[in-house]
């Protein structure tokens, strides 16, 4: 079985960091992007399984790059948590609305965030 990898899209170095840390310590592979438009160039080298995606990044919000991704039949099938520090209800239901398949708020518990992300990345395990 391949290993899973995850595209972390953050643009806060210490918060990538602690998730980078995080995601690689669960044993999935890691690659990390700080901007809207590096996330793109990333989706397009190398499909992931999994995108964490911060919903406040620059040149393009994370609610764009859901769009994105969710528009392109080439990346069909690529699960995306969605992350954000102003993290109401609205907020919520917008980053559904647009694709994500699951969204947080920070702060979060580092438990939770590993069993997100392990839950989403075992929904396509065969």
């Amino acid at each position: 079985m391949s290993q899973k990898s995850v595209l972390l899209v953050e643009d806060e170095d210490n918060i990538a960091l602690a998730l980078g840390y995080l995601i690689g310590r669960a044993g999935y592979r890691l690659r990390r992007v700080a901007t809207g438009n590096a996330a793109l160039d990333a989706l397009a080298e190398d499909r992931p399984d999994l995108v964490v995606l911060d919903v406040m990044l620059p040149e393009r919000s994370g609610y764009e790059i859901c769009q994105m991704i969710r528009s392109d039949a080439a990346l069909a099938g690529i699960k995306v948590l969605m992350i954000t520090a102003s993290g109401g209800e609205v907020e919520r239901r917008k980053g559904l609305a647009v694709g994500a398949d699951a969204f947080m708020t920070k702060p979060f518990a580092t438990a939770d965030l590993t069993a997100q992300i392990h839950a989403l990345l075992a929904e396509d395990a065969s």
